[in-house]
């Protein structure tokens, strides 16, 4: 499989959580960030984009201008230290995230797609977990500028993308699954999945 870096957004206000930080939340024995970047281990560089936190020894970490500003403009802050061909972009709150899915999205990377997103069992783009070409990565954030505020789902409207779907698991929690809310983290804790629908 051809190199990747790994982009891990790990910024947002943590407002449904009681303003803390959510991937510094433990799930088992390591923070949700923690579990993230394990599952991008296979990146030759990861860039964390955030707040200052704790990260790993050989991890970048670079905050999105201005603060709070989005998952887009902190997309944008972490592309500027990658160099790698293909980028890897997923969210810091996907405690369940495997090497296997990250590496089926990059081999998912076809020819004719600019982008790799998975598709969850509800049919729904999961926005913050795919694989990207970083030319055209590049030039879709320029025409998309200016970048605060945006949404990722007009990032992912401007470029060819190629939806992933993989089988869950039967007896393991799903591994897209997300933490938004307390109930979300009591039941990652407890390797549960989270509620379809």
């Amino acid at each position: 499989m051809a190199g990747y870096d790994a982009i891990v957004l790990a910024g947002g206000r943590g407002s449904r959580m009681s303003g803390q930080a959510k991937p510094q939340l433990p799930v088992g024995d390591a923070t949700m960030l923690e579990r993230v970047l394990l599952a991008v281990r296979g990146a030759d560089v990861r860039v964390v984009v955030g707040p200052p936190q704790s990260v790993p020894d050989g991890v970048l970490l670079v905050q999105e201008h201005p603060v709070g500003s989005g998952p887009v403009a902190g997309l944008a802050a972490g592309l500027d230290l990658v160099s790698a061909a293909t980028v890897v972009v997923v969210a810091a709150d996907l405690p369940f995230l495997t090497s296997e899915l990250i590496e089926s999205l990059v081999a998912q990377l076809v020819e004719n797609a600019d982008a790799a997103v998975l598709v969850d069992e509800n049919g729904r783009d999961q926005f913050l977990l795919g694989a990207w070409r970083v030319s055209r990565l590049r030039m879709a954030l320029a025409d998309l500028a200016p970048l605060p505020g945006r949404a990722m789902r007009a990032l992912v409207a401007s470029v060819r993308v190629a939806r992933v779907e993989v089988p869950a698991p039967q007896s393991a929690p799903v591994p897209w699954t997300d933490v938004d809310t307390p109930a979300d983290l009591d039941r990652a804790r407890e390797g549960l999945p989270r509620p379809p629908g």
